[in-house]
This record gives structure tokens, sequence and C-alpha cells, in this order.
């Protein structure tokens, strides 16, 4: 403890110095707090993902890859009001059924009757993940189990960001749920660039992880160029993402990612 605390002090110096910005601070901090005591339980299927999808709004890709069912719901402090959604954990338990091997988990659902300061409402995947061989159905009987947690990256392997359009947008209205960011996860601004212009429009946080913003197309003409920044002010510009002629309902996979 006595050499974490010099870290920071240290950290703190050069910030001064250097101009750092809070949001360092923050992660860094996260990065050293190591495991911290949650509640856990499980929703859904015995080998399911929770949910088709969940209050982030990923419907049905939360059972597919990159997420592969290995999802949670989570409480308040978990889900902030959606802008937990995409975050990454790793979960473990070390009671009889548990092997003590973490397992790593997104965010993707709200749990707002779960209790606890921490409360993780796992996929029953996820916690089945948790056990022993041999012990997933033993470990998902036990009802509410204390677990430890961390925040850790989201490493989504060969998949970039992608953006599916509400089947609600039309010309005038564009609404998208953000997908598969590595690192944070999770995200705080989503700005629209359109064609040609250099002037973004800060998009509105509707739930989930989902954002909208009304549109003249006419004015600001697609494609368009999406600017996404995490928790911790990490920045990223999608470009041209969304094409000329693009429709509701469809996703539209970039090419990069954090």
């Amino acid at each position: 403890m006595a050499f974490n605390l010099h870290l920071i002090i240290t950290f703190l110096a050069l910030c001064l110095f250097q101009q750092c910005t809070c949001t360092h601070v923050k992660s860094l901090n996260a990065s050293l707090a190591g495991f911290q005591p949650a509640v856990a339980t499980f929703y859904g299927a015995p080998n399911g993902a929770g949910s088709d999808g969940g209050a982030c709004g990923y419907t049905n890709a939360v059972s597919q890859t990159p997420y592969n069912s290995f999802v949670s719901a989570g409480n308040a402090p978990l889900f902030r009001k959606g802008l937990g959604c995409g975050a990454c954990y790793q979960v473990q338990c070390n009671l009889g059924p548990c092997s003590g091997n973490p397992v790593t988990v997104t965010i993707t659902d709200e749990c707002p009757s779960c209790s606890g300061a921490v409360h993780f409402d796992l996929s029953g995947t996820a916690m089945g993940a948790m056990a022993k061989p041999g012990q997933a159905d033993a470990l998902r009987n036990m009802g509410n189990i204390g677990v430890s947690y961390q925040r850790v990256p989201c490493v989504y392997k060969n998949t970039n960001v992608a953006f599916k359009v509400d089947p609600g947008s039309n010309a005038n209205f564009l609404s998208v749920n953000v997908e598969f960011e590595n690192g944070d996860g999770d995200l705080n601004l989503v700005e629209l660039v359109p064609a040609r212009s250099t002037q973004s429009i800060t998009m509105n946080h509707v739930f989930g992880a989902t954002w909208s913003t009304n549109i003249n197309p006419s004015a600001q003409p697609a494609p368009y160029s999406i600017r996404l920044t995490t928790e911790f002010n990490k920045k990223l510009t999608v470009p041209n993402v969304i094409p000329v002629g693009w429709k509701p309902g469809q996703t539209y996979n970039s090419n990069v990612n954090f």
C-alpha cells in the first residue's frame, strides 16, 4: 500500500507540471484498486445471454461474437443510467463450486432491483464459467453469491466499432447504437460530423448505448463521420461510417477501433 501511495503522489506531481487531466488520475486509481467485493446473481437461461439485448440496446448481439453471452446486467453504480454500457469487468468467486478463475463480462443490461453496493446480474453462461468443471449448475443454484471484481480494458479481437441505426431514424433524425469499443468500452460523448464539415453536432444520450440527433440533410449531408469520447477521455473519429443512402435498421461496421 505504501508503494501504491508513493506512486500516486509521484503521478500527481508530474500532472502539475504536464497538465494531466483528472480522468487519467481516475484511471490510475482504478488500476491500483485491484479486486473489490461485490454481489452476483444470474438471470435468463442457464446457458444463455441473460436477455435478448437488454437496456443497452445491443439486441441479439449479446449472444453473438464478440460478446458470446459473456455479459452482465448491473445495478446503478455499474449501469450508470446507460453510460456504463460496454464497460468490461473481471468477476471471480471462491466458494465451493468456484474455480477461482476470473471471467470477463461486458455490461449490456440494467438490473434496477439488484441489491448491494455493486451487483452483477450475470448471464447464465458467465455465471457457469466461474465454476469448476461439472459444478456450473451447483454454482448457479446458490442464488446471491459474494464475488470479487475489477474493471479491465475491453478486448474484442478482429472486431471494429459498429453503429446500428435505430429503425425509427429518418432523413431528419439519426439514432445509432454504438457497439464493440475496445479499451474503456463505455462512452461519455458522441458527435456527428457531416460531409465536408469541420463542425460537429453533439448527439443526445437517449438510453443505454444509443445516441441521437436531429439533422438537416440539405445543410448537413451524408456521409457522416462519428467522433467518440470514452469515460476516461480517449477519443476516436470514425470517418464516413454512415454512408450516403443510409437506411434505418442497418448496422454499419467501421474499419477502426480504440
